[in-house]
């Protein structure tokens, strides 16, 4: 695996798949959504901010790019909080539904997105960052459905 400066996935597909993920909400590769040049090169600049501002290691970004959620560092769950409201899904910890539909719909059908939000949007944690995290976690654990 090679990273870059910031400690996080090269460009390549498979590397790429944990910004992507969480730029698209959560869990959904690359190859599916057929991603543009430009909205992979933002998801990469949003995920190396957050993760600067959130001081999150290298081990945590992969372990969470794998579907690990054994890390309840606050600074995970933060980061996740950081990225969604970077993609607009998330504003203050409230889910916003039509931004998510908007981005998500014409990728993976509108449909098998309205779907999943129905399962997760209304998760709720003990704050926003915990919030974020654990909807990266339904829609990571409901990705097959999108």
């Amino acid at each position: 695996n090679s990273f870059d400066t910031k400690g996080f996935p090269t460009t390549s597909l498979p590397k790429m798949k944990f910004l992507i993920v969480l730029s698209v909400i959560l869990a959904i590769s690359a190859a599916e959504l057929q991603l543009s040049d430009e909205q992979k090169a933002v998801a990469h600049a949003n995920g190396a901010l957050c993760a600067q501002q959130e001081g999150i290691t290298k081990d945590q970004a992969i372990a969470l790019r794998n579907g690990n959620f054994d890390d309840s560092d606050p600074k995970v769950k933060c980061f996740a909080n950081c990225f969604l409201e970077k993609t607009g899904f998330l504003i203050n910890g409230e889910v916003q539904p039509d931004v998510v539909l908007a981005k998500l719909g014409p990728l993976a059908g509108e449909d098998a997105v309205k779907a999943v939000q129905a399962k997760c949007d209304a998760t709720k944690g003990a704050d926003k960052c915990d919030t974020a995290y654990q909807l990266f976690e339904c829609y990571y654990k409901n990705r097959a459905h999108i």
